[in-house]
């Protein structure tokens, strides 16, 4: 019979899953036992942490009230969830917790009611955060996740083999938008949370971190300002001397683009970047066309550069009008092309190896 109960309740912690996609699905409680729609957090970024105030990790919370005194008025909230099941070191009350914790630490962030993180009476809200981001392990080379890991290989060789939160102050990273960017064991350095946070907060980077190649669009073209907008940006991008060594042609005649959509990823609009034919002038408009992309992301498009349909539209008959109303200046070619318009999918971001930066000190 238990084992029937224990099959169900896991069964419907999948449907759960299942049927809620971000974080402001959830409802839970605050310190005074009250409802709270997570959806009252949209377009924050969160760190949603499991805490407990007699653990070796408790002095985190200087650390975080400093985190969110820096970060609170540009749209940072702390969601802190108290927890007594790693050993039992968060005992007494919220109210009790809560008063623990304004007096050692001064917190200003908001404190929900206890809950469980792990188990058959874990919040559902913590069934979804690890299903979104495993446990990904202790970093050994460092004492603190040596320490950890020992201490629970110790208890379970396999501990690692699934996503249960392994002990207290363990932290998951929220975009504006609801999903679970990242987690972080109770060991990592706020220094390395802070630095991803930025990301979030800070409205240029989250821009620069949000945009992707987007290779299918909407059957809607974009409204002229927004192009016009998208112009600017791209003018105003450094160039050599200030030369401005560029030709801009943005397609909005859906009559020119149907002889060239295939070819164009059937964007609803194209920009086309033209450079001088003599002289090395690709990195301008290459600067140019990143402002571009960032400023389409902006207002809510997306954009894709492509020099794959350069040949076709330069040599191939059927392109000949498209090409003759682009009107290039003498002496310029067409270096590349901006597909632009609202998209129609939403790509996951592919992996960057950090490890080609390196930092000369």
């Amino acid at each position: 019979m238990k084992r029937i109960i224990f099959c169900l309740v896991a069964m419907m912690s999948v449907l759960t899953m299942t049927a809620q996609s971000s974080v402001y699905d959830f409802t839970v409680k605050d310190d005074a036992g009250k409802d709270v729609s997570l959806a009252e957090y949209k377009g924050k970024v969160l760190l949603i942490v499991n805490t407990a105030t007699r653990c070796g990790f408790t002095p985190q919370y200087k650390e975080l009230e400093a985190l969110y005194e820096k970060y609170q008025a540009e749209g940072f909230e702390i969601l802190d969830f108290p927890c007594n099941q790693f050993g039992e070191q968060a005992p007494g009350t919220i109210r009790e917790i809560h008063q623990f914790c304004t007096a050692n630490f001064d917190i200003q962030f908001p404190q929900f009611d206890k809950i469980e993180v792990n188990g058959v009476n874990e919040h559902p809200l913590y069934t979804f955060l690890k299903a979104q981001k495993g446990f990904g392990g202790f970093d050994t080379n460092d004492q603190r996740g040596k320490m950890m890991d020992n201490m629970l290989r110790k208890r379970d060789a396999n501990y690692d083999k699934n996503a249960d939160i392994k002990w207290n102050f363990t932290k998951f990273l929220i975009s504006r938008d609801g999903r679970v960017l990242k987690r972080y064991e109770p060991t990592e350095n706020i220094s390395n949370i802070e630095a991803d946070m930025q990301m979030e907060v800070n409205p240029v980077l989250s821009n620069i971190m949000a945009r992707r190649s987007i290779r299918k669009y909407l059957d809607k073209p974009v409204e002229h300002a927004k192009l016009e907008a998208v112009a600017l940006a791209g003018i105003n991008a450094p160039s050599a001397m200030n030369r401005q060594n560029w030709a801009v042609r943005i397609i909005e005649d859906q009559k020119l683009l149907a002889d060239v959509k295939d070819m164009c990823r059937n964007a609803p609009n194209l920009i086309c970047v033209c450079a001088p034919t003599e002289g090395r002038f690709d990195l301008d408009a290459g600067l140019m066309g990143q402002n571009m992309m960032l400023a389409a992301q902006s207002l809510g498009l997306g954009t894709c550069i492509q020099t794959g349909p350069i040949r076709f539209l330069t040599t191939d008959e059927k392109a000949k009008t498209f090409l003759d109303s682009l009107d290039i200046p003498e002496g310029y070619k067409l270096l590349y092309v901006l597909s632009i318009g609202y998209p129609d999918e939403s790509p996951a971001a592919k992996p960057r190896d950090a490890s080609k930066v390196k930092y000369i000190k």
